[in-house]
């Protein structure tokens, strides 16, 4: 089975709608180490250019508080922060737009930071137990905990960028639709 993540949302910024969408930045690289030597076959790294060298492109923090502001980058406008967090992690979703209307969104890249999952996280800080831990559980607590919720969201560095997808999807990784 494959869950296709589902949020609210706009083509326009709003008060409701202010949770950005960002599409794959022109300035992001992404390298196929394995082109470099066999022992890397099958890794990858992503940063940006500066200097003449690659360096770190910036972590979930840092784009989630305005790194990526004013580029012309936003897709949509989700009204959820952890809607568009768990869009993320699963890689594709499904917005509905306030007039009906659905938008699909698919991966397009990754600012190349390693995935934490936030509810091993919740089970270091001792909020949970490791048996509790589900998508519905890490839902809830962040829910009931909105002053930490950025903070524990934030321990994933990793950043996930979409494309919109028109007709058919979500899009698999062997790029077919599920």
């Amino acid at each position: 089975g494959y869950y296709e993540a589902a949020a609210r949302g706009a083509r326009k910024r709003s008060a409701r709608y202010n949770v950005p969408i960002y599409r794959r930045p022109d300035d992001l690289v992404s390298v196929n180490l394995g082109v470099f030597s066999k022992e890397f076959r099958g890794r990858t790294i992503a940063g940006r250019v500066r200097g003449g060298r690659l360096v770190p492109y910036a972590d979930r923090r840092r784009i989630a508080r305005g790194g990526l502001k004013n580029r012309a980058l936003e897709i949509l406008w989700l009204d959820d922060p952890v809607d568009a967090f768990f869009m993320e992690i699963q890689g594709s979703g499904r917005v509905r737009m306030d007039d009906g209307s659905v938008v699909r969104v698919g991966f397009a890249a990754k600012n190349g930071h390693p995935y934490t999952a936030i509810g091993r996280v919740l089970v270091e800080m001792g909020a949970m137990d490791l048996g509790q831990v589900s998508m519905q559980s890490i839902r809830a607590w962040l829910a009931a905990h909105p002053a930490k919720a950025r903070a524990v969201m934030e321990r994933n560095k990793s950043y996930v960028f979409f494309r919109e997808i028109t007709g058919d999807g979500p899009i698999g990784a062997e790029g077919v639709a599920l």
